[in-house]
């Protein structure tokens, strides 16, 4: 077992504290995947604090997924390996409180689309394979179906330019698209789907398949800057009207 050197805590949130240490650990390397803590007896010693108080920052620990449980003879708690969706998944749901609370202006929201998301366009069409223009084209068939609800377009589209963040083959930029699109994008396609009209992003939609399909990147960063600015519109006319009732 590994020896981790632990600094002493003030008695202010001790499970807390003793929770941030360990997960610094963890962020450093003096901790690695599947590497098994100390026991609870043993933590309680080394901090000089209770067993409820060590339960309670191991559990601290477990719902930030840093941690997992093991009971037996060969059990313990270990270091767990978060997955990459695992940990867009909590930022994204951090991204989308933010926005709900109005963190982020407009104009914020636009900036971010139009660069990062161009950086992906530009990406896909340069490196995009077979699989993920087959995924992409499901994507389209579902967003053509005139029966579709706005929930399940919306749905969709996000799903979409997900798609094309993986399509760039970079993993990194695939995670922090992750947050980007699944905060950002809903956020402003539920409040403004009421003014927009599905036929539109559906048919820029298509326009940009084509353009990553033929490996046109100048056209896929255009058609994505139409459908961004075109999405910002729809939204200041929902955030005026909503003022003005």
């Amino acid at each position: 077992m590994k020896s981790i050197d632990f600094e002493p805590v003030s008695q202010q949130s001790l499970s807390r504290q003793i929770a941030d240490q360990i997960r610094q650990s963890i962020i450093d390397g003096s901790l690695a995947a599947d590497d098994r803590l100390p026991t609870e007896d043993e933590l309680a010693l080394r901090f000089k604090v209770s067993r409820p108080t060590i339960r309670e920052a191991l559990k601290r620990l477990a719902a930030q997924n840093l941690v997992r449980s093991k009971r037996g003879p060969t059990g313990g708690t270990f270091v767990n390996r978060p997955s990459i969706s695992d940990l867009s998944d909590s930022l994204a749901g951090a991204t989308t409180l933010l926005m709900g609370l109005n963190a982020f202006s407009l104009e914020e929201i636009t900036q971010t689309r139009l660069e990062l998301e161009g950086i992906c366009c530009r990406l896909a069409a340069q490196n995009r394979s077979a699989e993920d223009l087959d995924a992409l084209l499901l994507e389209l068939r579902i967003q053509a179906d005139p029966s579709i609800s706005a929930e399940e377009f919306c749905a969709s589209d996000v799903n979409f330019h997900r798609l094309i963040a993986n399509a760039t083959g970079n993993r990194m930029l695939g995670f922090v698209m992750h947050t980007v699109i699944e905060a950002l994008q809903p956020v402003a396609n539920m409040v403004a789907h009421r003014y927009r009209q599905k036929e539109v992003i559906h048919s820029q939609h298509e326009r940009l398949f084509a353009a990553i399909s033929s490996q046109d990147s100048a056209l896929a960063t255009q058609v994505l800057s139409e459908q961004v600015l075109y999405l910002s519109e729809q939204h200041h006319a929902a955030q005026q009207d909503k003022q003005s009732s």
